[in-house]
């Protein structure tokens, strides 16, 4: 019997009927530092390193820190004034640098840095384990930055005020104590922040997130910051930004409620606060006269309905005195959805995914917020990148270099067999490409050789139509004889997040190059289709993610491509859970499974860290008629001791402050109890990314392909 159903029944004070789950034996493994629990960490991780530590193991971890050392990796910038800055790691910057340099040194084989600040050197002189959370820079003076640190690369982080000119702390400068949340300039004086963090007893969500967000002047207290808005305590984030665009400045605060329902308010100069009237799932921008809005639903506003998925324009003086004449920029049809937009000086350019490749098509607005037709035109790519063409089933991303000065864009290309480049796109006026300049090439960080990349299409439980990618070597004649090959499928399915084929030196040299085959499922949950495919996965429709997954497993077997014996999975948060269902609902098709920071006590796990922040997605098990659909999905309850389960490697990390460790403690060691092939690894920095350095994550990435070399290859 099922630990869901194992429950009792029982008469509420009304005389209703109601479920009592039986006590949870492994709740006390939720101690997340406690000595006990740490101990029993130590006793699994150690088991893990018996087992799969050896000579493959060290040659994968060696392999793949090679690649995530390498110093041929692309320095990714962003400009800032009139330099580029990077944060940069490799082998003797475990920690990374903080650094900067100038457009023509960059677009040199050996750019000339110069770093700012040394993580390494700070730690050390601290005593502390810091990672890098990031840097706002101040504008239009660039003089200033607010850095955020964290320690052993918790969400939870600290802020300093640092000078780029001195390369020094600034003495009494703004600082925010660890804690999740941000801090941002508020103005160009550099003077004056929006803060959103702990500032004490009240001030944080039921989601640990903050519920205010305040105006903090320099040289005052941050207690006595006034308070420009507070959320309900069952928000989950409320905070604030400030649009530097020259002509165009103005105040922004935003609540969010859930994920896919928030508002966004102009904070006027007397701190008046005018709400944009649009639906709460909707995500709007700003830029420079322009609103947008993409649509998640449908809505009907003006006279007219607009599809979910759509992206809409109007200007904003025209909204904010009433018009709702909108322009449509983007509808979905059947197999595309809008990926994103991005905004230079005067274009917006979409990047659309049609069935799941991309297409990218550049619009003019009329000038200065008129009305009128947007022109629109393809974005022509026919310069070529650093391989040629742009290969069939890879992804195209763009980004404005600097949106306030002129119609240039970051052009990235990337195939699972096909390294990462990155160009400089300028396009005219008209929106025509005027220059495409080839700037930074990944190299071949393994052998592609007889590797092909395939997109097939499978249907799922009620026929729905789910595509994944397949990477494997060149299909020989029909008639040949063909051993099942060890075969990894990997996926997510959810938070509107789209898989999409993306360069991995780790996965080549670690899977593709030994003779895996890797597959990428699309399934319902994720980003793919927008968000229509996200919608219909969510709450009580979760189970159809699942399906679609077992769905494209089925296809592997029936395709001969594997057999179950040979075929695992992985995936990692929500494709944690995914991962958790896979190994409790659809044990007979897989060889092993690799669970990865994952979510697996659906009853818990609103209480637990980020957890309540979800409900949007999973539904709220404390209410009994959502628990009666979670509890179908919840991994944890669903493990029967008495069945028959492939072998299963769970990892974690003791500093993820969004994911609990306990999903995963308290799994493995119910399936250990009773007597299952579970590997257990808990690395102790990482946060909810799993690994704080390269090193680490070389580590932890050895341990889940040794971990299934040993199980199916």
């Amino acid at each position: 019997m099922t630990r869901a159903t194992d429950a009792t029944a029982a008469l509420d004070a009304a005389g209703t009927a109601v479920t009592i789950e039986p006590e949870d034996r492994y709740a006390w493994l939720e101690d997340v530092e406690g000595d006990e629990q740490l101990a029993w960490v130590r006793e699994r991780n150690a088991h893990a390193e018996e087992v799969l530590a050896g000579a493959r193991f060290e040659e994968i971890r060696r392999g793949t820190l090679e690649v995530l050392d390498s110093t041929d990796k692309i320095p990714a910038v962003v400009q800032r004034g009139e330099f580029l800055y990077n944060f940069w790691t490799d082998a003797d910057h475990e920690r990374g640098l903080w650094r900067r340099t100038t457009w023509d040194s960059y677009r040199t084989a050996e750019p000339e840095w110069d770093v700012l600040i040394d993580v390494d050197a700070l730690n050390a002189a601290e005593g502390a384990n810091w990672v890098w959370h990031g840097a706002h820079v101040l504008r239009p003076s660039y003089d200033r930055a607010l850095v955020q640190l964290s320690r052993g690369g918790s969400d939870a982080d600290i802020t300093r005020e640092f000078d780029l000119t001195t390369r020094t702390w600034v003495p009494d400068g703004f600082t925010r104590e660890e804690s999740k949340g941000g801090i941002g300039w508020a103005d160009s004086t550099g003077d004056v922040v929006f803060v959103y963090t702990d500032v004490g007893e009240g001030s944080m969500t039921t989601s640990g997130y903050p519920r205010t967000v305040r105006r903090w002047r320099r040289g005052t207290p941050i207690e006595e910051a006034p308070e420009l808005y507070a959320g309900e305590t069952t928000d989950m984030l409320i905070g604030a930004g400030h649009d530097f665009t020259p002509g165009f400045e103005r105040d922004l605060v935003f609540r969010h409620r859930a994920f896919y329902d928030s508002d966004l308010y102009l904070l006027g100069p007397d701190d008046t606060l005018t709400l944009l009237d649009l639906p709460a799932s909707a995500e709007p921008d700003l830029f420079r006269e322009w609103l947008t809005v993409e649509l998640r639903e449908e809505w009907e506003v003006g006279g007219r309905t607009y599809p979910g998925g759509s992206l809409l324009a109007v200007a904003l003086e025209s909204f904010l005195t009433g018009g709702r004449d909108f322009e449509v920029l983007y509808t979905p049809s059947a197999t595309t959805s809008l990926a994103g937009a991005s905004w230079t000086r005067h274009h917006l350019v979409l990047n659309i995914l049609d069935d799941v490749a991309n297409r990218l098509e550049v619009l003019t607005p009329p000038a200065d917020g008129a009305a009128g037709v947007w022109r629109r035109r393809p974005l022509d790519l026919s310069g070529g990148t650093a391989t040629g063409e742009v290969p069939a089933l890879a992804t195209i991303a763009v980004g404005a270099v600097d949106p306030d000065a002129e119609d240039a864009l970051w052009l990235t290309t990337t195939g699972f067999l096909t390294p990462t480049t990155l160009s400089r796109l300028d396009l005219d006026d008209d929106g025509a490409t005027v220059g495409l300049e080839r700037l930074k090439s990944l190299p071949a960080y393994f052998d592609t050789t007889g590797l092909h990349v395939e997109q097939h299409f499978v249907a799922s439980a009620d026929g729905t139509r789910v595509p994944y990618f397949q990477v494997s070597r060149e299909p020989v004649a029909d008639d040949a004889e063909v051993a099942p090959m060890p075969t990894l499928l990997a996926g997510y399915g959810g938070f509107e997040i789209s898989r999409v084929p993306a360069y991995s030196g780790g996965i080549g040299r670690a899977w593709l190059e030994r003779g895996g085959v890797y597959v990428v499922a699309n399934i319902r949950g994720g980003g793919e289709y927008g968000p229509r495919w996200h919608q219909a996965a969510l709450k009580a429709n979760r189970h159809k993610a699942y399906e679609d997954f077992a769905a494209v497993a089925r296809d592997l077997v029936a395709r001969g491509v594997t057999d179950t014996e040979h075929l695992g999975a992985q995936g990692g948060s929500n494709g944690g859970l995914l991962m958790g269902n896979m190994l409790t609902q659809y044990p007979e098709l897989f060889g092993a499974i690799v669970c990865q920071v994952p979510l697996l006590d659906m009853k818990r796990y609103s209480h637990l860290l980020a957890g309540a922040s979800w409900m949007a997605e999973y539904g709220d098990p404390d209410d009994p008629e959502q628990w009666d659909f979670i509890r179908h999905f919840s991994a944890y309850h669903l493990f029967d001791a008495a069945g028959d389960y492939p072998p299963v490697l769970f990892t974690t990390s003791t500093r993820d402050d969004r994911v609990h460790p306990g999903h995963a403690r308290k799994m493995a060691a119910q399936m250990i109890d009773a007597g299952k092939d579970v590997t257990y690894y808990e690395n102790i920095e990482g946060g909810h990314g799993g690994a704080a350095t390269n090193a680490q994550a070389a580590l932890m990435q050895a341990l889940a392909f040794e971990f299934l070399w040993q199980r199916i290859g």
